[in-house]
């Protein structure tokens, strides 16, 4: 809440449901796995989750887990909104991820924007915004004020259900300088999404579809020259930590966006651990004796391994979650590029866990028949194989972050 004011001195507007608690929402991520198990196949066929799925996701909270109660949001944290993250990508990675990528940004617009901006772009309540952090298309003033901005955004995960759509454009340098960056968030009739996802190797379902603009006018109070939310820097304070008197919306947001791409990583590797599981329980060993493999020394060995390989990468997640919170807590100095680059190193190697597990354990040992088109196991690997050539988990980003790190500790 704002600064020397508490939430009765507000007028805060009803919650869907006044009494939910952080608990009850992880729990109702928890209820809909079988579910998303169950739908997987439907999913990647359409190339995002259906529309009851997603009616189901209004009713339960998920879109508002990190709006701000000020607008009617929960503004429960984001240790619950991970959890539910987590949750949801072990049952179907397609869902998982679309949905996390589409409700994330709420956290980037209420740090971020002022109370002009948050009123505007919160005023429905859920707030689901799919992002790039890629720069593209163009930027320029306009006339009266504001800017117009032209271009097409590839991999913009939420797309389908997106209410507002969140990126970089390119302004022109003055005087032959290089272009700089222009942050914007256009609300949803100011963008088409393009039909032109479902082809890669994984996360087919994530609804990553193109978003294309043409002449669309973006006020000035929803625009933030020379910003890049990778680059962002909260130790002189936020918009949000000020209005809203929480300093998760102070935090650092590259290491939030870490903590994201982590999250996926441990989901999936969850999902893939439980279907190894299943495998272990309906198959026999492949040469006498013919036992269960679950009775099995060796697959006993391997998947405890891979058990506590998975493991460890979440405790190591939830305990960088922690450390996110804790420094968000002591204040905007705290929040410097060091403490995020230290963060953002922890998710690398936690998401670099959950793929060992997997490669060196479940998969060589699951046997070809796990693989066939359409397993659980073979989406999942699929899905996992994808993710690891996103640009936050990549050798890409993630080696220039930690090269920031090892010359942020020599200095």
């Amino acid at each position: 809440m704002t600064a020397n004011m508490n939430t009765a001195e507000l007028d805060l507007p009803p919650l869907p449901e006044p009494g939910l608690t952080p608990a009850q929402v992880i729990a109702r991520a928890e209820a809909m796995v079988p579910e998303l198990i169950e739908r997987q196949a439907e999913v990647e066929e359409r190339g995002f989750y259906a529309e009851d799925i997603h009616e189901r996701f209004v009713r339960n909270g998920f879109y508002r887990i990190l709006v701000p109660r000020r607008y009617g949001g929960y503004e429960f944290g984001v240790e619950t909104f991970l959890r539910v993250a987590m949750t949801l990508v072990r049952g179907c990675s397609s869902t998982g991820w679309m949905y996390s990528l589409g409700a994330s940004h709420a956290l980037m617009a209420a740090t971020m924007f002022d109370e002009r901006a948050q009123a505007e772009l919160f005023s429905g309540g859920d707030f689901v915004c799919p992002s790039t952090a890629v720069p593209s298309g163009s930027a320029v003033p306009a006339a009266g004020g504001g800017w117009t901005v032209n271009g097409t955004w590839s991999y913009c995960s939420g797309a389908p259900y997106g209410t507002h759509f969140m990126a970089h454009a390119l302004m022109p340098g003055e005087g032959g300088s290089p272009p700089s960056t222009l942050l914007f968030v256009a609300p949803r009739r100011q963008w088409v999404r393009l039909d032109d996802w479902g082809q890669l190797l994984g996360l087919r379902g994530s609804g990553s579809h193109s978003i294309t603009m043409e002449n669309s006018h973006i006020p000035d109070h929803l625009a933030q020259p020379g910003v890049r939310i990778v680059e962002h820097d909260a130790t002189s304070g936020t918009p949000g930590r000020t209005l809203h008197g929480n300093p998760e919306y102070g935090g650092t947001l590259h290491a939030f966006i870490s903590l994201l791409n982590c999250s996926m990583a441990v989901g999936m590797a969850r999902g893939a651990l439980d279907a190894y599981e299943d495998l272990l329980r309906d198959r026999t060993t492949l040469a006498p004796p013919m036992v269960p493999r679950y009775q099995d020394p060796d697959y006993q060995l391997w998947y405890s391994d891979a058990f506590g390989m998975i493991s460890t990468a979440e405790a190591a997640l939830l305990n960088a979650i922690q450390q996110w919170h804790h420094v968000a807590a002591q204040g905007p100095a705290a929040a410097t590029r060091e403490s995020d680059l230290r963060l953002s190193a922890i998710c690398r190697q936690a998401a670099n866990l959950c793929w060992e597990a997997m490669g060196q354990y479940i998969i060589p040992t699951a046997g070809s028949s796990a693989l066939r088109h359409g397993e659980r196991l073979e989406r999942v690997w699929r899905d996992m194989s994808t993710l690891r050539t996103h640009a936050g988990l990549s050798v890409l980003l993630p080696t220039v972050a930690l090269r920031g790190l090892a010359r942020t500790l020599a200095r």
